[in-house]
């Protein structure tokens, strides 16, 4: 049963140096456009379920002009909503008005996920951001006055950062008393101004120093539920838990991803192609060896890890019996309880190279 959706708007006014999403310079005539492709892709695809979530990400959703933005939101109108709904949509710090936020909650936005990267000048112009620190405290007050969930994003591991700069960007994020912290260690990715500037990855060292100073700064205050999310009680994202718990959801717009009947599918990157309505550029027909593989990489992200009596009851048969978990548990890299199994806290940093020998 299909119980989210997410959205994505790939315009940016400015490209930031270390981003490789599926994005482009905004263009009022693309945007216009896109739209039209975007609501006739949802009318094709969009089967009338009721949903927990709605996540609207980019690129830089925000960026959109307020009649574009009320163009998108009477187009997701369509979407049927619990009661209990989340409905998030990114937005850059520079983009907080009172008009778009009052808009924002006029139309059932009830999250923000704002990226904030940095709280140091120095690193914001590192990473192409176009604003000063000076402006986040006043702009996250405002966004507070119009919503209660919010996430920020950080930004860590930049070459030449400290580990006391970093530290003030976390005391500065704790002061900013807000219910949701995503935190991220910078990758050099391909087809980004980073690595076409030659910019090497910092060294592992002082990468695992900053992790355990996250935790160490942020334990108490928030909750380590996921790899890279902390959240107070409660406010743990519903949106990326769907993902993370491998349940199906829908994916609209340029490169989105979803995961339906079996299938996971992308989206073309193709803007021209967007345009035109020709949506789809790869699927991938999930056996079921591909969704034992899926669901156990996903959970494990998560600080429960994956529930055994569920995993056992929907494939019919033992997890523990499984000679990759038996030796990941005896080497102690995964931890067993009653109920679950999870990767040991102090591996979680090398996560992903335990991921790779599971599968």
């Amino acid at each position: 049963m299909i119980k989210s959706a997410y959205i994505h708007i790939p315009f940016c006014k400015n490209i930031c140096s270390y981003c490789d999403f599926c994005k482009v310079i905004y263009n009022k005539k693309w945007v216009d456009d896109y739209l039209i492709s975007l609501e006739n892709e949802i009318k094709i695809n969009y089967k009338g379920e009721i949903l927990n979530t709605l996540y609207i990400g980019g690129g830089t959703p925000s960026s959109l002009s307020v009649s574009q933005l009320k163009k998108l939101f009477s187009i997701i109108n369509i979407f049927k909503l619990n009661n209990s709904f989340e409905f998030t949509i990114e937005c850059n710090i520079e983009d907080i008005t009172k008009e778009k936020l009052n808009l924002f909650k006029k139309n059932k936005v009830n999250r923000l996920s704002i990226g904030l990267e940095s709280l140091n000048d120095k690193y914001l112009k590192y990473l192409n951001r176009t604003y000063k620190s000076d402006i986040i405290r006043e702009k996250i007050i405002m966004a507070k006055s119009y919503f209660n969930n919010i996430n920020v994003d950080l930004i860590y591991a930049i070459d030449g950062q400290t580990l006391n700069e970093l530290d003030e960007d976390l005391n500065k994020i704790i002061d900013l008393d807000v219910n949701h912290i995503s935190c991220y260690s910078l990758m050099i990715e391909d087809n980004t101004i980073l690595k076409c500037n030659n910019v090497k990855q910092i060294d592992d060292e002082l990468d695992f120093k900053m992790y355990k100073l996250i935790d160490k700064k942020l334990k108490g205050k928030y909750n380590h539920y996921e790899i890279s999310n902390y959240s107070k009680k409660g406010f743990e994202s519903k949106a990326n838990l769907t993902y993370w718990h491998n349940e199906e959801y829908y994916g609209f717009g340029l490169s989105a991803s979803g995961y339906i009947n079996n299938i996971r599918y992308t989206n073309t990157k193709n803007l021209s192609k967007y345009l035109n309505n020709d949506f789809k550029r790869e699927e991938e027909i999930l056996t079921v060896d591909d969704e034992m593989k899926y669901d156990m990489i996903l959970n494990l992200r998560l600080k429960e890890g994956i529930n055994i009596y569920k995993f056992n009851n929907k494939y019919g048969l033992d997890i523990l019996k499984m000679k990759n978990i038996q030796n990941l548990i005896k080497k102690g890299y995964l931890k067993k309880n009653t109920y679950n199994i999870k990767i040991n806290k102090k591996y979680l940093y090398v996560s992903n190279d335990i991921l790779v020998n599971l599968i």
